[in-house]
C-alpha cells in the first residue's frame, strides 16, 4: 500500500519548522516532499548584518538536505494548485511545467515586498526579503561610498545619502548597521572635509518599531539619533526618481538609494484558489487547517490564523510566530495520519529583539526591557538558538567582525535589474530587462 504523500509548499520559517516536524513524527508513514525555489532556509533575521558586511551571505542559510532528514528536496516555484485534483503545479530552476500529487498540503509560501502606489518606487527602490537584495545593497553602499571621494561635493553627498522606507524591524536594524558599515568605509578611504555618510529612516508612523513595546522603540531611536540617523517619523515618500526622494512634506532629498522595507504582503499564490481571505491570508481554523478543505493546512504568513487569547483577532506576521504555527502544522498534519492527537494554535507573546549593530541592541524577552550590550548578548544568543543550524559559524563571524575591519570590497555578483522590487519571488535572482539607471558598468554581471 502506498504512503500517504505530503506536500509542504515553502520553506521558510514555517515550511522549514512543518517538515522538520513532519520529519520527526511520520517519517516512516508517509512521503513528505518540501516544494522550494532554493535549496535552503534563509534565517532572514540575520539579512541586515549581510548587507553590512557583519556575516558572509552562507552564514544564513541553511542546507534543507543537510538538516531534514527523510524529506524530499523538490526545487521548484510554486505557480497553482488544483484543489479538486489535489495536484500542486510548479516551475523548475530551468523553466519546466511540472506537478506534484497529494494528500495532504501546507501552503507555507511566505510573503512578498508590499507595494504602494508611489510614483517611481517600483523603478527605483529595492525590497530587501531575499539573499541576494542584502547582497546587491552591500555592493551599491560601498560602490556610492568609493566613488563620492573623487565627486564634487554635491554629487559626493547624494551618493552618500542613503534613505530607508519603513521603521519596523528591518528597516531599523537595515538603517542602524548601515550608518555603522559607512562610517567603516570612510575611515579607510575618507570623504571630502566636513562631509560624512547620511542615513534617513523615514515612516507614516508616529515611532521607529511601532509594533513593539514603547520602551524598544525610545531604546532604538535613542541609538540611531546618536549614530545621526536621520528619523523621520510621520513622513511618507511622495515620488522616487533616479537623483532622489521628494518627501510628503516638500523636501527632495538628493540619493542614490532607496531601500523598501515598507512591510510585507501574503504571497499571491493563494489568492487564486477562490478560498474565503483575510487581507490576502488564507483563512484557517485554529489548527491551521482550510474549512471545507481538511487535506489542506497553512500556516505562516500565507495564513490568518485566530487568535485565541483575542476573539475576532489573527496573530501577527512575526518569524516568531511563524516558527510556532510550522510546528503545530507538522503535529497537526501527523494527527490527520492517525499519529498523535491535534493541537489548537495559541499565540503567547515571547518578548522580541531588535539588533542595533555592534554592542547595541533593544530587547524584552519575556517582557523584560533590556538596552545596552546586555541586550546585545541576549539578541545574539536568541539568534544563535533559533537558528536550525550554522551557530559556530556565525558566532564566528559575530568574533571576527569584533576584532578584525571589515573588509571594503565589491563582489559585482549582482546587478540592480536581478533584484526588482515587484518580484514575486524576492529569494530568486532575476535575469533580463534594462538595467537600473544608477548601475555602473563595473558594478558586474549575474
Amino acid at each position: 500500500m502506498a504512503r500517504p504523500r505530503i506536500v509542504i509548499v515553502g520553506a521558510g520559517f514555517a515550511g522549514y519548522q512543518t517538515a522538520r516536524t513532519l520529519s520527526r513524527l511520520a517519517r516512516h508513514k508517509a512521503e513528505i516532499i518540501l516544494l522550494n525555489p532554493t535549496d535552503h532556509f534563509l534565517y532572514l533575521p540575520l539579512l541586515p548584518q549581510v548587507a553590512a558586511g557583519v556575516l558572509e551571505p552562507r552564514r544564513v542559510t541553511v542546507s534543507l538536505t543537510g538538516t531534514l532528514p527523510h524529506v524530499r528536496l523538490v526545487l521548484g516555484e510554486a505557480d497553482g494548485i488544483d484543489l479538486k485534483g489535489q495536484t500542486v503545479h510548479y516551475s523548475d530552476p530551468e523553466g519546466g511545467q511540472c506537478t506534484l500529487t497529494y494528500d495532504r498540503l501546507v501552503l507555507a509560501a511566505g510573503s512578498v515586498n508590499k507595494l504602494l502606489p508611489i510614483p517611481g518606487v517600483a523603478e527605483h527602490a529595492h525590497g530587501f526579503r531575499g539573499l541576494h537584495e542584502a547582497l546587491y545593497l552591500r555592493d551599491h553602499v560601498t560602490r556610492h561610498v568609493e566613488l563620492a571621494t573623487a565627486d564634487d561635493p554635491k554629487t559626493c553627498a547624494s551618493r552618500c545619502t542613503f534613505v530607508v522606507v519603513g521603521a519596523g524591524c528591518t528597516g531599523t536594524e537595515v538603517a542602524a548597521h548601515g550608518q555603522l558599515l559607512t562610517d567603516a568605509l570612510v575611515r579607510k578611504q575618507p570623504l571630502r572635509e566636513g562631509m560624512r555618510p547620511r542615513w534617513l529612516l523615514l515612516d507614516i508612523v508616529e515611532r521607529v518599531l511601532p509594533e513593539l513595546d514603547e520602551r524598544l522603540s525610545r531604546t532604538a531611536d535613542r541609538v540611531l539619533r546618536r549614530r545621526d540617523v536621520d528619523v523621520r517619523t510621520e513622513t511618507s515618500v511622495k515620488e522616487a526618481t533616479s537623483n532622489g526622494v521628494l518627501l510628503s512634506e516638500g523636501e527632495f532629498i538628493e540619493s542614490r538609494t532607496l531601500v523598501w522595507c515598507l512591510g510585507v504582503r501574503p504571497d499571491p499564490l493563494a489568492e487564486g484558489l477562490g478560498l474565503p481571505m483575510e487581507s490576502g491570508w488564507l483563512l484557517v481554523d485554529p489548527h491551521l487547517q482550510v474549512p471545507d478543505h481538511p487535506e489542506v493546512f497553512a500556516c505562516g504568513d500565507a495564513a490568518a490564523v485566530p487568535d485565541l487569547e483575542r476573539p475576532g483577532k489573527y496573530t501577527p506576521m512575526t518569524a516568531q510566530r511563524a516558527w510556532r504555527h510550522g510546528k503545530i502544522a507538522g503535529r497537526n498534519v501527523a494527527a490527520s495520519l492517525g499519529i498523535g492527537e491535534r493541537r489548537a494554535y495559541r499565540h503567547r507573546d515571547l518578548g522580541f529583539t531588535v539588533d542595533l549593530g555592534g554592542a547595541k541592541a533593544a530587547a524584552n524577552p519575556l517582557g523584560i526591557a533590556l538596552s545596552g550590550p546586555l541586550a546585545g548578548a541576549v539578541t545574539r544568543g536568541y539568534h544563535l538558538a533559533a537558528m536550525p543550524g550554522n551557530r559556530i559559524r556565525v558566532a564566528a563571524g559575530w568574533l571576527l567582525d569584533a576584532v578584525l575591519p571589515r573588509q571594503a570590497v565589491q563582489l559585482g555578483l549582482v546587478r540592480s535589474r536581478s533584484v526588482p522590487l515587484n518580484t514575486a519571488s524576492p529569494e530568486l535572482v532575476h535575469v533580463g530587462g534594462d538595467a537600473d539607471r544608477r548601475d555602473s558598468p563595473s558594478e558586474g554581471v549575474t
